[in-house]
């Protein structure tokens, strides 16, 4: 899945003729400075139940609050494609 993902991320950056580098990691590898130095995100996740796997629910839970900044109301995410 994470495969093809990568794939038709490369075939749509070549459309635009826009270079792109996709980086795999698996969630229990990705940190949190793995988010904040890239410049967009794709995501993918089995889903079970109509909700995401537990190894990417947990990436998510150990992430979401130290992408905000310090005064905690603004994601350091804003604007990046995802």
């Amino acid at each position: 899945m994470a495969c093809n993902l990568a794939h038709g991320a490369h075939a749509v950056a070549a459309s635009m003729e826009s270079p792109i580098e996709v980086t795999k990691k698996m969630a229990s590898e990705a940190s949190v400075e793995d988010l904040l130095s890239a410049d967009g995100y794709l995501f993918c996740a089995p889903e079970n139940l109509a909700t995401v796997s537990g190894e990417m629910a947990e990436f998510f839970h150990r992430c979401y609050y130290h992408v905000f900044e310090s005064h905690g109301d603004s994601s350091r995410l804003l604007g990046r494609p995802c």
